[in-house]
């Protein structure tokens, strides 16, 4: 279930929803996630709603709502795309409390292969699409593809499952609050894109969050 909802829902109502809004406004809505995973942790994992949990996910997500906007300036969003974001966040949320328990009974690098497999299956209807255009696309693209396979997937998602197995469902969501704060950063060294002062606003507001919920109460 982890699989299809991750490697295979998730991925296509993301990319679909990303045709029709912007960046920015997809980060927006995407970064519910770990809002979703908290509650659904805390009720389904019988994780419960630590408070310092909630409160560092509040402003965590107020940054990362800062973040997308200070990029949504003269974006574009249409009711299908947010709706399309929206399904995505809800998928991939929902995916991690499925693939908690998995993790019980298997190590990170098998649940990952198998959700790996699961996604490829729900996606086999566009594999003629694919081969298509593959034939069609400049090499450069298809080693982007391959890239994109190999590391933010297949590493990532290993990597992902492993901390996963390590601790609650709720905190290892709001972890993944730094993100904006690092593409903000990489895109300023890599790309040369200089942000905003509202960007750096949003990305301190996000690592404070994440600071917040995975500390610990002094006894």
């Amino acid at each position: 279930m982890s699989g299809v909802l991750w490697f295979g829902l998730y991925m296509l109502a993301l990319n679909w929803g990303e045709r029709e809004v912007d960046a920015g406004t997809a980060a927006m809505i995407t970064n519910i996630g770990p809002i979703v995973i908290a509650l659904l942790s805390g009720w389904l994992l019988r994780e419960g709603f630590p408070r310092r949990l909630l409160a560092g996910m509040a402003v965590s997500l107020a940054g990362a709502i800062v973040v997308g906007f200070s990029m949504s300036a003269g974006g574009r969003a249409s009711v299908l795309g947010v709706l399309s974001c929206l399904l995505a966040a809800v998928s991939y949320a929902t995916a991690v409390v499925c693939q908690k328990p998995a993790l019980r009974h298997a190590s990170a690098l098998q649940v990952t292969t198998f959700g790996c497999m699961a996604g490829a299956v729900c996606c086999l209807p566009f594999a003629g699409q694919l081969i298509s255009q593959v034939a069609d696309a400049p090499p450069s693209a298809t080693w982007n593809i391959v890239y994109l396979g190999l590391f933010p997937t297949a590493l990532a998602f290993t990597t992902w499952a492993y901390a996963l197995a390590r601790t609650t469902a709720g905190k290892m969501g709001a972890t993944t609050y730094v993100v904006p704060t690092l593409v903000v950063g990489m895109s300023w060294v890599i790309l040369g894109e200089v942000p905003r002062a509202l960007t750096f606003v949003g990305g301190a507001l996000c690592l404070a969050g994440v600071a917040v919920s995975r500390g610990r109460r002094k006894p």
